[in-house]
């Protein structure tokens, strides 16, 4: 292959910054091992609800900002006493309803709104939870990569009116987030810090190691287990204009951060030779955070 840039590929990765979320979504989840990692983490998240929960006890779960991706055949089989899915994409829910009828599983339930109009203020919260949840709290809920966007000074309000209003005495919250720092130019998070630092002036300050800290220190999760750890996934796709997808979709664009035409051009060539020319993965740290609630764990062990 030529090392001059391609001007057709260029012109194809630029195109591609119209992908909706949804579209962009699905093939990270099929070309990457981000969904692996998750649905591990949420295994062993459901297996701690389980061995601390009855046995006789149908569990229930909200999964926020999630509803369609691969995941959700875990929740669903956990969850039969209720899966209640919020997105704010019609499209995604559209998605699950056709699915919901075709394989018969009543027991899900999707929810068209955005959260954080919800979940910041305890008087809807509660509301929510009467009009959405049939009054009864879940066992789980699940935020993943559901942050972005969410500002980082919200995240303890939100948490707090989740775990007060929504959360069952005996349950568990997990949410999965990009790492907030990563020197290694080949990370999603170096490549969101560098380009909407030079475009925008801002850097990536949502980070769930350092929210785990402040969770400690509040009086509601006191007797709370917060636990956090860290994985690396990696993605790549031999289709240029699906690799260019994602990192329109890594950068935020256009629902948070909306980049100029000049802009993506120097974003797309920047990518097509550093990573796609040269065959190289986009790579990802990723951080998790378990709160779990009411369990005691010396009685598992």
């Amino acid at each position: 292959m030529s090392r001059y840039i391609n001007r057709k590929m260029i012109e194809s990765g630029i195109k591609v910054a119209d992908y909706n979320i949804y579209q962009a979504d699905k093939i990270w989840s099929r070309y990457s091992n981000d969904k692996v990692h998750i649905g591990e983490e949420l295994a062993s998240v459901i297996r701690t609800l389980s061995k601390a929960l009855p046995l006789s006890k149908t569990m229930r779960a909200l999964s926020i900002g999630s509803s369609a991706e691969p995941q959700f055949r875990i929740l669903e089989t956990a969850f039969k006493g209720g899966l209640y899915l919020l997105d704010v994409e019609r499209a995604v829910l559209d998605i699950v309803k056709e699915r919901i009828q075709r394989q018969k599983t009543g027991h899900v339930k999707t929810i068209l709104g955005d959260y954080k109009k919800v979940f910041l203020n305890p008087g809807r919260s509660e509301n929510f939870l009467n009009a959405r949840l049939d009054g009864i709290k879940t066992d789980l809920i699940t935020l993943h990569h559901s942050f972005y966007y969410c500002e980082e000074t919200m995240w303890s309000s939100l948490f707090d009116n989740l775990y007060r209003n929504i959360l069952a005495p005996t349950g568990a919250m997990h949410a999965v987030l990009m790492t907030a720092e990563d020197d290694n130019q080949y990370t999603t998070t170096w490549l969101y810090n560098h380009f909407v630092g030079k475009f925008f002036g801002h850097r990536n300050n949502q980070d769930l190691l350092k929210f785990k800290k402040e969770l400690e220190k509040i009086p509601l999760f006191k007797k709370a287990q917060v636990l956090s750890r860290t994985d690396h996934v990696q993605f790549f796709t031999a289709d240029f204009e699906k690799f260019m997808a994602v990192i329109w979709m890594v950068l935020l664009h256009p629902v948070v951060h909306n980049y100029s035409p000049a802009q993506r051009e120097e974003i797309t060539e920047f990518v097509y030779k550093k990573f796609w020319r040269e065959k190289r993965p986009l790579m990802q740290a990723q951080d998790h955070l378990v709160v779990y609630r009411g369990i005691d764990f010396k009685g598992l062990i």
